[in-house]
């Protein structure tokens, strides 16, 4: 452990799939940090073993063994990188004792019920849970364009419909992201991901233009389900005729910034933070 972990306590990365967790993991060791890591079985990819000297691998289900691991290695702070897919509720995945009794005791299964009483199991044994953002401000864009084009006059119309759509649909809890094309809802997101929705919406869209909205939720709680957009969006994006992406200013994560923004301009895509 070094000076700066027994100053601050020691974090702890629960890792789910995408490159979140290894950006993360990445700005820790830039800082002095040796976290733990303890990685969904399900979802987090393989590779993260070659980059993290300390990971303990556990299955979703298994949130009793995983609070005691948190408490038994002296953990005080943790940090939720990584998406857990929602659809894993109606998987095989067996839940131990403590998880099944969260879950019946929920009224709801939305995101934000289900990651918060997690957040609350873990702080329940004297532990923090802290922005999920916390190593990462610079990958938070701040307001304005970020590619080389802006939308034109008609985009910008989409994006103002599309924004106004998109908050009260992210006030459910039921998605952060909505596809929009002549002032028409085209698809809202579930469960299924940004990128399959986008995908959905090309086929219904009969080749229009799209223009993609992905919001924050009102009070975005930054400790979990902070939005995310990565290189493979930009790609889908590109595939799907859809020329725009706005997202929220200082809320959004944006995985590989530079040559993320590359891929977009290279495609005539604009993306804007507002």
């Amino acid at each position: 452990m070094t000076k700066s972990q027994n100053q601050e306590g020691r974090y702890a990365i629960i890792a789910g799939n995408g490159r979140f967790p290894f950006l993360v993991l990445d700005a820790a060791h830039s800082l002095g940090l040796e976290p733990l890591v303890v990685a969904i079985k399900e979802e987090a990819a393989p590779e993260l073993g070659e980059k993290a000297p300390d990971i303990r691998w556990l299955s979703l289900g298994e949130a009793a063994k995983c609070l005691d691991l948190l408490v038994a290695e002296k953990v005080s702070k943790v940090v939720l990188a990584g998406q857990v897919k929602h659809a894993q509720l109606f998987s095989a995945i067996k839940p131990d004792g403590m998880m099944s009794r969260m879950l019946q005791g929920l009224s709801r299964k939305n995101t934000d019920m289900l990651i918060g009483a997690f957040v609350r199991m873990i702080e329940g044994r004297g532990m923090k849970v802290v922005d999920s953002t916390l190593f990462l401000e610079p990958l938070l864009p701040k307001a304005g364009t970020l590619t080389r084009r802006d939308p034109d006059a008609d985009e910008q119309a989409d994006v103002a419909y599309g924004l106004e759509i998109a908050k009260k649909i992210a006030g459910l809890d039921l998605g952060q992201t909505i596809v929009v094309a002549d002032r028409a809802c085209v698809a809202v997101e579930a469960m299924e991901g940004t990128d399959a929705v986008i995908q959905r919406a090309a086929g219904l869209s009969n080749g229009r233009r799209l223009v993609v909205v992905k919001v924050s939720k009102p009070d975005q709680d930054m400790r979990f389900d902070v939005p995310v957009v990565g290189r493979r969006t930009i790609q889908v994006m590109h595939e799907s005729k859809a020329a725009v992406l706005a997202v929220d200013a200082g809320k959004t994560l944006f995985f590989d910034m530079k040559n993320l923004v590359a891929d977009a301009d290279d495609a005539g895509i604009a993306i804007v933070a507002m």
